[in-house]
């Protein structure tokens, strides 16, 4: 057995968890090493390796979503400014 010192927000947020999870709060702290012990063994990968086989599934449907997206994310600032300005 290992005994754990928490301050009072990890205690609390512990706490959430185990309750929210439907987990004890050993359960909750096991999972937790395990997913940082997993993180080590893959080598720290990055977020777009992590979702690097996702990249791609997704068909639009000949929309060409991916085609300007700095232009039209522009746009939609823009057209956001322009809303909140007072008429």
């Amino acid at each position: 057995m290992t005994t754990v010192r928490l301050d009072p927000a990890t205690r609390a947020a512990l706490e959430r968890l185990a309750e929210r999870r439907g987990q004890t709060r050993s359960e909750v702290i096991r999972d937790a090493i395990g997913r940082l012990a997993g993180e080590e063994r893959e080598g720290g990968l990055s977020a777009f390796d992590r979702l690097r086989p996702f990249v791609g599934i997704a068909d639009s449907g000949g929309r060409q979503l991916s085609r300007e997206t700095g232009r039209r994310f522009r746009e939609l600032l823009e057209q956001k400014r322009h809303a909140r300005r007072p008429g």
